[in-house]
């Protein structure tokens, strides 16, 4: 068999090397249109911030290394410019010229190529890219020449804009974050957003959000960036990070079909509508858990498609696609984020959900260094867990990576309660998150104690009665809702009819500091015939909420 791969770097390289290990006998090429055929792209954020110091490090394979280890052919700096399906051959234009290679079967793996907006400017030499090498080593020469002090604006705030913020920050450079969302990493929730902005804020970033870059000129210094507000900026240097999409020309013009955002199709073995052509990575559109199809770009996903499409071509007995859930994490200074499943925005208007916030420490509260985790999921009616969200200093990602598995196996609340997890004092709680996510969920969904919602706030405090529960010093000079009704737990059975009186036959709503204690006093108000509601997250959550509704003013 001859076997073609056009693309390295994940998806290819991963088809490629599989396909080695399944036939020693076959004839293996591999395209990249690039120098580098197989480096962490990933990894370059961590190079421009010193983390990962040895440039060397991102460089996995070279033509050379591969040829040895897995006798493939590998040419760098050839493009395939098209694909003849009925002679089955590809047009290649390399160092030697043009000419054509025939195969049997063909493994498309051509990535994402980043999103340039029609923005003036935004081609200027004054604007970087951080998605390849030769971009990287561009940036990190311009950083030199301006020297750290020197401001950068970086444009976008998903993964690698957060990412490379942090890492121009590390190197003592004044950094601009400009996303046109009203939040970073739109993909969060709101709420949890707000983390990563107070923590951004804290290690002196400009923080401009809901406003997006409208024209770019140079100056003797730098730049002039003008945003859609009217601001107008004057940054030494512009790191551009507007997000990426399929790169999909080849099997366009191939006829290939194609969705309508330009993904390649494909079925859950990575095939093609050309039964002889596989198409794997960013490239490709994917099925979500919540029934979504759209493209995503996750090397680890890449990873694993292009090992299916050489088992495929190999007429191996592979394992199909399963929907996909879109688990990814980002490190922003001292807090990560990480996400899996399906979020509010995603579920909003498609599905009934509900939404359980849970707050607790990644190990023992009582044992040296425990630091607070902000943990949403989201359940179906029946209590099957959607999606999940987490975000704190440390043990967020072990929290999704569970959570993530736990959606694939089909759990719910009840079997999230019931996981037998690690526990030590330094490394884990006797209760874990996970288990106090399933804890409250099974409270909300199956034992009819309802919740409420910080977005519900400002029709909440003209219909109901707020009920604080917290303790009298938890509210002093701190946070308090003007409207609510201070009751401390301990003091509640004492005082029903109070309650009774102030809600004048309006529902309760009760939150405490976290919602533990919240959904105690309902359970007592409850059971002495009082309509009432439990906000999930309590204050720090509310908190949180307020900071989102303040910002949409």
């Amino acid at each position: 068999m001859k076997l073609l791969v056009i693309g390295g770097v994940a998806a290819g390289m991963s088809a490629a090397a599989r396909a080695r290990r399944l036939d020693e006998h076959a004839e293996i090429v591999v395209f990249e249109a690039g120098p580098y055929v197989s480096f962490a792209n990933c990894g370059l954020p961590y190079h421009v911030g010193d983390e990962i110091t040895d440039r060397s490090e991102l460089l996995l394979h070279t033509p050379a290394s591969l040829k040895s280890r897995a006798n493939l052919d590998v040419r760098v700096n050839s493009t395939v410019t098209s694909i003849n399906r009925t002679e089955k051959t590809v047009t290649v234009t390399g160092p030697e010229g043009e000419y054509s290679e025939s195969y049997d079967k063909l493994i498309l793996a051509p990535g994402a190529e980043a999103i340039m907006p029609p923005v003036p400017g935004l081609d200027l030499p004054v604007v970087h890219g951080l998605r390849t090498i030769d971009q990287m080593d561009g940036f990190l020469a311009a950083l030199a020449e301006k020297g750290a002090g020197a401001h950068v604006a970086v444009l976008g705030a998903g993964f690698i804009g957060l990412e490379a913020v942090e890492a121009l920050v590390h190197k003592g450079y004044q950094v601009t974050l400009v996303e046109a969302a009203p939040q970073v990493m739109p993909i969060l929730e709101p709420d949890l957003a707000v983390v990563l902005h107070r923590e951004l804020r804290s290690h002196g970033v400009d923080l401009r959000l809901g406003v997006r870059a409208e024209e770019i000129s140079e100056t003797s210094n730098g730049a002039k960036l003008r945003l859609s507000d009217g601001t107008v900026l004057e940054p030494q240097l512009i790191l551009a990070s507007l997000g990426v999409r399929p790169r999909s020309e080849l099997a366009a013009a191939a006829g290939l079909q194609l969705s309508k955002r330009g993904a390649i199709i494909v079925d859950e073995n990575q095939v093609t509508s050309d039964p002889d052509i596989l198409a794997a990575g960013d490239a490709v559109q994917v099925r979500f858990n919540d029934g979504r199809e759209a493209p995503i770009f996750l090397a680890g996903l890449a990873n694993r498609q292009g090992r299916r499409a050489a088992d495929q071509a190999c007429g191996h007995a592979t394992v199909s696609q399963k929907p996909v859930l879109g688990t990814a994490v980002v490190r922003v200074f001292n807090v990560v984020a990480a996400v899996t499943g399906a979020s509010s925005r995603v579920l909003e208007g498609v599905t009934e959900y509900t939404t359980v916030r849970v707050h607790g420490s990644q190990h023992a509260g009582y044992y040296p260094g425990a630091k607070q985790i902000h943990l949403t999921g989201f359940f179906a009616p029946d209590g099957r867990l959607l999606g999940a969200q987490a975000v704190g200093p440390d043990g967020a990602d072990k929290r999704i990576d569970v959570l993530a598995t736990a959606i694939r196996a089909g759990m719910g609340a009840d079997d999230l309660a019931e996981l037998e997890l690690c526990y030590s004092p330094p490394i884990g709680s006797a209760k874990d998150l996970v288990n106090m996510l399933g804890f409250t969920a099974g409270n909300i969904i199956f034992d009819n104690c309802p919740t409420w919602d910080w977005r519900d706030l400002p029709e909440i405090v003209e219909t109901d009665l707020v009920l604080d529960v917290r303790n009298l010093p938890e509210v002093e000079g701190k946070f308090k809702l003007p409207q609510s009704l201070l009751i401390p737990l301990p003091q509640l059975r004492d005082r029903i009819e109070e309650v009774r009186e102030a809600a004048a036959g309006r529902r309760v709503s009760i939150h405490c500091q976290s919602g533990l204690r919240s959904y105690l006093a309902q359970r007592i108000l409850q059971a002495h015939g009082v309509e009432c509601q439990n906000f999930s997250g309590g204050a720090i959550s509310l908190q949180f909420g307020l900071e989102v509704l303040e910002s949409q003013k």
